[in-house]
């Protein structure tokens, strides 16, 4: 009998593994569609695995408490063959959180001389994933040709967006060109960088990252080395905003029974403005420029345990405000419960971060890849500034606030940065007092 393959899915940009905490099904039980099989947990999300098909549970590939990469077959369902009918082929469905991906493969024994890459694969020069080597046996991919492709994955290795980009060249008539390829090929050869030498003294104590913080540092690094970032800064006077939230907090909390915060307000300023310059929600891959349909704007949260996530309010130019605070609510009270999905963790298109939580005045964010933009918000103070009136000019205290914008120099030149973040500010200064929520 034909059997299906559960694969361990993506939950998130930046996860690669999760944990198996409880299987919920046993080797031998019969399983209907969408029965759960096993719960997993990441640093980021506690999530479900269900069966996409019907059949009996034959093997389990993993225990309780293993930590297992994203894309590795943790189960074996075997399923139930039509009366009368032949069996030639197995289907196998690759769940990747985004997509599905279905690959049929023909048992029949191959009898020419050039075989797929799967065929040979004790021959290879390095590691394949199970979900590679699946796509390679669908699509009759040589192994001469599997080594020939530059992987972006950890140490080079070929994931399976190499092995897509690769198809969609070979359909085109192109070459084996893979994102990472052309990145390269943008980048040269860059330098190994060494690591310092880190002493430690008597006393000192040594504290191994989680896995989040781990994940968290790799993010970061490859972000400043794949984007020159620039930073542009501007102070905005948002006394009237401030004059307006403390005039409808209260009776918003009454009537909601949820707190408005500054956080929801920046938010919406930030889409209205990328509404006007889209070029600043995107992203680049090689030499395309991908400009983003939907305005999907990340909040990063610093969590309890001193580590970072961010939770994505989708279609924000879609929402009234209200809806942008009930969002932003709902995202920041999941974080701090740790409940969040795996959906809402994907799909940003641009970041907003706060300093001003921290009382900063500013700061110079990294850009959370593969956006190309991160708005930071700083503190909001009581300043004497110079006023401009009819009757000359006058010195008043004003509530003033800085925003920074960093930006990819690669497709964000300084004057749309400016434009943007100034954008930004005429939002924000020109706030209706009598806005209504």
């Amino acid at each position: 009998m034909a059997k299906f393959e559960i694969i361990m899915p993506k939950m998130g940009e930046s996860i690669i593994e999760a944990t198996i905490t409880k299987w919920l099904k046993n080797e031998g039980d019969r399983l209907e569609e969408d029965d759960v099989i096993v719960e997993i947990a990441t640093d980021k999300v506690d999530s479900e695995i269900p069966s996409p098909v019907e059949g009996i549970l034959v093997k389990t590939l993993f225990n309780e408490g293993d930590v297992v990469p994203v894309g590795e077959v943790i189960a074996l369902v075997e399923l139930d063959a039509e009366e009368g009918e032949e069996e030639p082929k197995m289907a196998t469905e690759l769940i990747t959180g985004l997509e599905t991906i279905e690959i049929k493969e023909d048992t029949t024994v191959e009898t020419e001389p050039e075989k797929p890459a799967s065929a040979g694969f004790a021959a290879a020069s390095r590691f394949y994933s199970p979900l590679v080597k699946s796509i390679a046996r669908t699509e009759q991919i040589s192994l001469t040709e599997l080594e020939q492709l530059k992987g972006s994955g950890k140490d080079g290795r070929v994931i399976k967006q190499d092995v897509l980009s690769y198809l969609e060249n070979r359909k085109s008539g192109g070459g084996a060109i893979s994102s990472a390829t052309k990145q390269s090929t943008i980048n040269k050869e860059t330098p190994k960088i060494s690591l310092p030498t880190v002493n430690t003294n008597a006393g000192d104590q040594i504290v191994e990252m989680d896995r989040m913080r781990r994940m968290i540092a790799d993010h970061m690094v490859m972000s400043k080395q794949v984007s020159p970032h620039v930073t542009s800064f501007i102070d905005v006077d948002v006394s009237a905003m401030v004059k307006w939230r403390n005039k409808v907090k209260d009776r918003f909390l009454k009537r909601e029974g949820e707190k408005i915060t500054f956080t929801p307000i920046f938010i919406d300023a930030a889409a209205q403005a990328l509404r006007e310059f889209p070029q600043v929600n995107a992203s680049v891959d090689g030499y395309n420029m991908i400009y983003r349909k939907n305005i999907n704007i990340g909040m990063a949260t610093a969590l309890s345990n001193g580590n970072l996530i961010v939770p994505v309010i989708k279609n924000v130019d879609d929402k009234s405000l209200l809806g942008v605070v009930k969002s932003v609510n709902s995202l920041a009270n999941k974080a701090r419960t740790n409940t969040l999905s795996p959906d809402d963790i994907q799909g940003g298109t641009f970041t907003m971060t706060n300093f001003g939580t921290f009382d900063s005045l500013t700061g110079t964010p990294i850009i959370n890849q593969p956006q190309v933009a991160i708005l930071g918000v700083g503190a909001i103070r009581k300043k004497p500034v110079v006023i401009e009136t009819e009757q000359g000019d006058v010195i008043a205290i004003r509530h003033i606030m800085i925003l920074s914008l960093a930006y990819d120099h690669r497709i964000v030149d300084g004057a749309l940065g400016g434009m943007y973040i100034k954008k930004v500010k005429e939002i924000l200064e020109n706030w209706d007092p009598d806005r209504e929520i």
